[in-house]
């Protein structure tokens, strides 16, 4: 069970960088650093680190590593730029987005962090326009259903969900999925329900960010996942997800059809700082 750690004797100079980096399961001895105890969370911080390629750990592997490259890093102006402008998309082009796209698009999502590198995502994708269709007259089902006795009777913004439910039904709009040529679905095993809502959020978070760089757009999809996490037996048999997983969240994704010329300001920055005690 501990030799999960391989160590090349003639590479390591026992600088104690693995160690230092490490959650508790590694200490450092005379030939180099070994296992104290199996606490290890496969993060790959240990391989990671090292200066001189002289660690591997069979549970990330060194080869599956990537080295980085200063010269790939962007400055905090641009990184500060391209994160103010994300925006959230609900209108789309009439255009379909490859799977291969998506694929690309929801392989950066294995990367965000997650609680003790639990990961345990698994994501399921609807681009068909047929079934899109049926999951937006599902949910605007459910929704009127919740506004007069359910979740969304007392939602702060429950003024907005009516008039969302009153423009589908009178106007033929679908002001639920936004017409969007892609539903992107994030589950987690039922026995790790809370865990994995607060990993998809990470999850997500990272593939809408990613998005930009690839022309698209996204929005998370609050209805599908208010209907869903209700448990609302139409979605759920029409989504047909397995019985051991749950749904912890949604993204609407496509090309954008409008185009933002300005970045958006925000409430200003409150912050407070723990005030220094008197050591005296």
């Amino acid at each position: 069970m501990n030799d999960f750690i391989v160590v090349n004797s003639e590479k390591c100079t026992k600088c104690g960088l693995c160690v230092k980096i490490c959650r508790g399961t590694l200490v450092m001895s005379d030939s180099g650093p070994k296992v104290a105890r199996d606490l290890c969370i496969e993060c790959g911080h240990c391989v990671a680190v090292c200066p001189n390629s002289a660690l591997d750990n069979t549970r990330t592997l060194l080869d599956k590593q990537v080295q980085t490259q200063k010269e790939q890093l962007i400055d905090s102006n641009t990184a500060a730029t391209f994160l103010r402008s994300r925006r959230s998309i609900r209108t789309f082009q009439k255009r379909a987005v490859s799977r291969d796209t998506i694929n690309k698009l929801l392989d950066i999502a294995r990367f965000a962090p997650t609680a003790c590198n639990s990961q345990g995502l698994s994501y399921h994708v609807i681009d068909n326009h047929r079934i899109l269709h049926e999951v937006a007259s599902v949910i605007a089902d459910w929704a009127e259903q919740s506004i007069e006795n359910g979740t969304l009777k007392n939602s702060p913004w429950v003024q907005n969900t009516i008039s969302t439910i009153s423009q589908y039904r009178k106007d033929n709009k679908d002001t639920i999925l936004r017409n969007a040529p892609c539903l992107v679905i994030a589950t987690a095993s039922k026995e790790q329900k809370a865990l994995g809502r607060d990993n998809t959020h990470f999850s997500l978070a990272y593939v809408q960010i990613y998005a930009q760089t690839l022309g698209l757009g996204s929005c998370w999809s609050g209805l599908f996942e208010y209907c869903s996490m209700a448990e609302y037996e139409p979605l759920l048999r029409l989504i047909n997800i397995s019985e051991y997983r749950v749904v912890t969240g949604a993204l609407l994704v496509g090309y954008p059809l409008y185009n933002f010329k300005r970045l958006v300001d925000r409430n200003p920055l409150e912050i407070t700082w723990q005030p220094i005690k008197d050591s005296n």
